[in-house]
């Protein structure tokens, strides 16, 4: 047994884990339905936000990664990481500086997502002084398009057209393509399948209508988790070839906002947080040594209307593993009120349970590292590359 190869059981708590069975089934999953369809993949990091995992991901056959922020795009290039998108928009002198260190560094492939003309002459003008063109995507809103939750972005058609003509007069910019990212209201398969199809449809369109006028892309990427699946079983039956990248996000680790959503199953969930029972004084429920400051504190009160949410007037902060009569019904700032349900089945002080956070994202972030588990031992200590890299 090596030195980090210990049961997990003895880890001090809290503690995130990473079932690495899982964690890697969701890779190859992933990759595999991308491989079929002959579309490339394009993870987004903001949920894991681990060098480690993106290169698990690039191994199984993923082109690069995406990322929310300059920061985060630095932090994964520092790693190794040599083919990023930076997915939301460069604004401000701050995130520029990063860009132009970014740029001068040898080997590193970058593209940043604009949706406005004066994000763009930020991007120009360090593109004129590092002497390179900066590859630059332009994001679609279509949900707003399919009457959906609004996004930045411009409208697809003749709006994304007028715009894509003024990006390819700015000096110092090498527009490639464009970007989209579906929000799916209708949290049903029909409602997936409705918006994976009517998003499809709205970035092929206008990368078609760009085309006609000639200018030259290459890129057209969508994403999301829940709609990954649907992309490309059209891509693999002949639709929508001008898709060339997809870029899920929180498929690869799952929790149950996006159990929630369609984008992943309870089982795929890979990320689970470890506690201790500190006490057990009362009668009704037992208190955790986790609270907010470790799960964040999204009760998902958007999905208030799903049967069962509340238990007792109380929403759940994470279905405790194996153990349905208890409900994770209120945080603290370090501590967590287990509730019984069965009140003949209490807990012991000291005894350890394992909690599927609501929001993995939130976790992940307040952690500097996560635990890699197999059959209940520590594989390997995960670090949090982006930690404190959000901006």
């Amino acid at each position: 047994m090596t030195k980090q190869e210990v049961p997990y059981s003895s880890l001090d708590t809290p503690a995130v884990l990473v079932n690495m069975d899982k964690l890697e089934a969701n890779i190859r999953e992933m990759s595999q339905l991308a491989a079929e369809a002959g579309v490339k993949l394009r993870p987004h990091i903001k949920v894991h936000e681990s060098a480690l995992i993106a290169r698990m991901q690039i191994k199984a056959g993923a082109c690069g990664i995406e990322v929310g922020t300059m920061a985060q795009a630095e932090a994964m290039a520092e790693a190794g990481l040599d083919d990023i998108i930076v997915a939301h928009p460069v604004y401000g002198h701050h995130k520029l500086e990063i860009l132009k260190r970014l740029l001068n560094k040898p080997g590193l492939k970058i593209a940043v997502v604009v949706d406005m003309i004066e994000q763009a002459e930020g991007v120009s003008q360090v593109g004129q002084a590092v002497g390179r063109k900066v590859p630059v995507l332009l994001k679609l809103d279509t949900n707003s398009a399919l009457g959906g939750f609004p996004r930045f972005g411009v409208a697809p058609g003749e709006p994304a057209l007028n715009m894509a003509k003024k990006l390819c007069r700015l000096p110092g910019i090498e527009f490639i393509g464009l970007y989209g990212h579906a929000i799916v209201g209708d949290k049903t398969p029909e409602g997936v399948d409705k918006m994976t199809f009517g998003t499809a449809s709205l970035m092929t369109e206008t990368a078609k209508m760009l085309r006609k006028e000639g200018i030259t892309i290459e890129h057209v990427s969508m994403g999301a988790s829940n709609t990954f699946r649907d992309t490309c079983r059209y891509i693999k039956e002949g639709k929508f070839p001008e898709i060339t990248e997809l870029h899920p996000g929180n498929r690869v680790i799952g929790d149950i906002m996006y159990m929630l959503d369609l984008g992943n199953t309870r089982e795929a969930c890979a990320v689970t947080v470890l506690t201790t029972v500190v006490s057990t004084s009362r009668s009704n429920m037992a208190i955790i040594d986790a609270g907010y400051k470790t799960f964040g504190k999204d009760s998902l009160i958007a999905a208030r209307e799903t049967p069962g949410f509340f238990w007792k007037g109380m929403p759940s902060f994470g279905p405790v593993e194996g153990r349905p009569d208890l409900w994770l019904g209120a945080l603290g700032a370090e501590t967590g009120y287990v509730y019984y349900r069965n009140s003949n089945k209490k807990l012991s002080l000291g005894e350890r349970l394992e909690i599927v956070p609501n929001n993995a994202t939130l976790v992940i972030n307040i952690h500097d590292q996560l635990y890699g588990v197999r059959n209940g031992v520590v594989e390997k200590v995960i670090p949090v590359t982006g930690r404190g890299r959000g901006s």
